[in-house]
């Protein structure tokens, strides 16, 4: 049996990895290891939790000593990294909570790998890291997998960090490794401080929509499902030492994209024309923030035969859908209702 570690794998990004690995290859067994912090929820994962070839194991990727204990039991082939602290605005009031997360666990990660894989005969370790790290764009022109560093923040400092460390590893000591680096996704089971799943919630309750600066900040937009299919072909089909960019053909600026699903909500709530775009509020903008981020992702799509197959407002009109469908689980989640559950079934803080 081929036993693949996904890091995070209850986040929002892991979670819908986790369910297309399970369900694709019933002989391999995934372990999701998450530690459960805010955005970590096992709800994302009901339909698959009690699969045969499925484990959960909470836990820190900061702690070496239960990584090193955790590679032995499980006897890993394969590794496929996205436990990370990934919010901007979190980075800027706290940038150590993301020093530790996402580049001394990563390192961790690295160390507990070559540790137990010796001579490396059939293992991969995958890291799966943000655009962000390129930093910014003008108004013509795309991220490809040969644009030069510049992070803009405390968030993606760490991100191109932990992509050096895993880099390091591959032409020091000849660890497999792939890494790819993905535009912003979207769509359902996201953590609700996000843009979209953020702006549904408050449409929804006639609140604000906080926009920052002019909104005419541009990104590229990825279909989450699509991503989990592009990290699901990385893994396996992926040259080792290279770096796969992963994007939705997909750009916004961000004030036309809050206008078409305000337009959207409307429609879905049964509102007059226009009266949710009554509820954008421009406020003062975020630091460093960046103006544009847009992915080639031509690599991956000649290289693998990859495209994205959601864009445009196909997506936008989906993603309302959804969390408008399962108001419960975006309740629990705000409530917290869901880490108190599993705060019981595990028996440890979360």
């Amino acid at each position: 049996m081929h036993h693949i570690l996904v890091t995070g794998g209850a986040g929002f990004i892991g979670s819908h990895l986790i369910r297309l690995l399970v369900n694709k290859y019933p002989d391999y067994h995934i372990v999701n290891l998450d530690l459960l912090t805010y955005a970590g929820n096992l709800e994302n994962l009901t339909d698959v939790e009690h699969k045969d070839n499925y484990t959960f194991v909470k836990g820190d990727i900061v702690d070496d000593k239960f990584l090193d204990e955790l590679f032995a039991k499980y006897n890993f082939d394969g590794v496929i990294h996205l436990a990370a602290e990934s919010h901007v605005d979190r980075s800027i009031e706290d940038p150590m909570s993301f020093i530790k997360t996402n580049i001394i666990g990563t390192v961790n990660l690295l160390n507990a790998a070559r540790k137990a894989w010796g001579d490396y005969e059939g293992k991969r370790f995958y890291h799966v890291s943000t655009d962000e790290v390129y930093g910014t764009l003008g108004e013509t022109g795309f991220f490809t997998e040969e644009t030069s560093y510049d992070p803009r923040s405390p968030y993606s400092s760490s991100k191109a960090s932990s992509d050096h460390l895993v880099r390091a590893y591959h032409h020091t000591y000849g660890m497999p490794i792939v890494v790819s680096n993905c535009s912003n996704n979207y769509g359902p089971y996201q953590f609700p401080e996000k843009l979209l799943p953020l702006f549904i919630h408050n449409i929804k309750n006639k609140k604000a929509l906080p926009v920052y600066g002019d909104g005419k900040y541009t990104r590229d937009w990825l279909w989450v499902e699509d991503h989990a299919i592009a990290i699901d072909k990385i893994y396996h089909e992926g040259r080792n030492g290279e770096t796969y960019n992963i994007g939705g053909n997909n750009e916004w600026k961000n004030i036309d994209l809050i206008h078409a699903l305000c337009e959207i909500m409307d429609d879905l709530l049964d509102r007059d024309e226009g009266s949710s775009a009554e509820l954008i509020t421009y406020v003062k903008d975020r630091p460093g923030h960046d103006r544009r981020y847009a992915i080639d992702a031509s690599k991956l799509m000649n290289e693998l035969g990859w495209e994205p197959t959601i864009k445009s407002t196909e997506g936008l009109r989906k993603t309302a859908e959804w969390y408008l469908e399962n108001s419960e689980w975006l309740e629990n989640v705000t409530s917290g209702a869901y880490q108190k559950y599993y705060l019981k079934q595990y028996g440890s803080e979360v």
